[in-house]
C-alpha cells in the first residue's frame, strides 16, 4: 500500500526531533517559517543563524505537488514525465562556527508520480555526508560506522553500495576532488515495496543525530585561529560550487519553483575563493586533501 500520509508524518516528526536536539547543543532557537508554494503544497523551514555553535543551519520539510516533473527528476524516470506528482522530504545542512567542527548534510525524500493511476511511479532517496575543513580520523570512522548501522538491518550489501554512490555523487568534477569524506547516498530507490523502502530511508534519517552530534560536541569548543577560519571559508567555497552546479535537490527545487530562501538555506554564511591557492606541504590544510578527501574506506571493509 502506498501511504504517503505515513511518510509525511514520519518526516515531520524527524524534523522536529532534530531541531530540538540541535537547540540543546547550541542554546539558540530556530526560526520556524511556514510557507506555501503557488503551484501546490508548501513546507516548514527551520533556520538557525549566528548561534553559539551553528553559524548557519536549517532543517527544512517540504511537500509539494505539480502537474509534471521538472527535468532534474524526470530525466532519470522518463516513465514519470508528464504525470502529476507529489514530492516530500526533509533536508538539512549545518555549518558550525568552529572550523574544527565539520559541515554536515542530510536529506530523505519521497517522490510519487501518477498516484491513483494503474501504473504509479514512486521512489525514495536520501543520505548523509560529512564535509570537514580539518580532518579527524576518529570523526570519519564514527560517522561511517553509524551510516553502516542505519542500513545493516536491511542487508549487509547496502552500506558498501551506498558509500560508493556517495563518493561518486558528492564529487566536484571540475576540481577533480570529493566534496568531503562521504557517508551514504541513495536515489531512485524502489526496492521490494513502498513500505519497505520507506522504512529503510527513514532509518537513515533516524541515525543522523547519533552520527553527527557526538562529533559536533567533540569539536565545537576547540580553540582556533583566524587563519583556520579563513581556510574554513575557502573550503566552504567548494561546498557552494557543488550545490549550485551538481546537486539534484537544489536543481529540483529551483526547477519546480520551490521557495528560493529555503532551497538556498544550505549555503554557508561566509565563503571565499582564492586564485590558484595551495596549502603548505605537510600542513593540516594539505592533509585534508591528501588524506581525507580521497574516497577512503574508513571501516576497512572494502567499501
Amino acid at each position: 500500500m502506498m501511504d504517503t500520509s505515513a511518510v509525511r508524518a514520519d518526516f515531520l516528526a524527524l524534523q522536529e526531533l532534530i531541531v530540538e536536539r540541535i537547540e540543546q547543543v547550541d542554546g539558540g532557537r530556530f526560526l520556524r517559517d511556514t510557507w506555501q508554494r503557488p503551484g501546490g503544497g508548501g513546507g516548514v523551514s527551520c533556520v538557525l543563524e549566528n548561534g553559539a555553535v551553528i553559524e548557519r543551519g536549517g532543517v527544512n520539510f517540504s511537500h509539494v505537488f505539480g502537474e509534471g516533473l521538472p527535468p532534474s527528476a524526470s530525466q532519470a524516470h522518463p516513465e514519470a514525465a508528464g504525470k502529476p506528482f507529489e514530492a516530500m522530504g526533509v533536508s538539512l545542512v549545518f555549518h558550525p562556527r568552529n572550523p574544527h567542527a565539520p559541515t554536515v548534510h542530510m536529506n530523505i525524500r519521497c517522490f510519487v508520480a501518477g498516484a491513483g493511476t494503474d501504473q504509479p511511479v514512486w521512489w525514495f532517496g536520501g543520505g548523509m555526508d560529512l564535509t570537514p575543513s580539518y580532518g579527524y580520523e576518529e570523526d570519519a570512522i564514527h560517522f561511517h560506522t553509524v551510516c553502516r548501522n542505519a542500513l545493516q538491518p536491511f542487508g549487509d550489501d547496502w552500506y558498501p553500495r551506498f558509500k560508493r554512490w556517495c563518493d561518486t555523487y558528492f564529487y566536484l568534477k571540475h576540481r577533480d576532488e570529493p566534496r568531503g569524506i562521504g557517508g551514504i547516498f541513495i536515489d531512485d530507490f524502489s526496492e521490494r515495496d513502498f513500505i519497505w523502502s520507506h522504512q529503510m530511508i527513514q532509518s537513515v534519517g533516524d541515525h543522523f543525530l547519533p552520527a553527527y552530534v557526538p562529533i559536533l560536541e567533540r569539536r565545537m569548543r576547540m580553540p582556533y585561529t583566524d587563519q583556520q577560519r579563513a581556510f574554513q571559508a575557502y573550503r566552504r567555497g567548494r561546498y557552494v560550487e557543488f550545490n549550485l552546479v551538481y546537486d539534484r535537490g537544489t536543481l529540483f527545487g529551483l526547477q519546480s519553483r520551490g521557495r528560493t530562501e529555503s532551497i538556498l538555506m544550505s549555503m554557508p554564511p561566509v565563503a571565499n575563493w582564492r586564485y590558484d591557492w595551495h596549502a603548505a606541504p605537510g600542513s593540516p590544510e594539505a592533509r585534508l586533501t591528501e588524506w581525507f578527501l580521497t574516497g577512503r574506506d574508513w571501516l576497512g571493509e572494502g567499501a
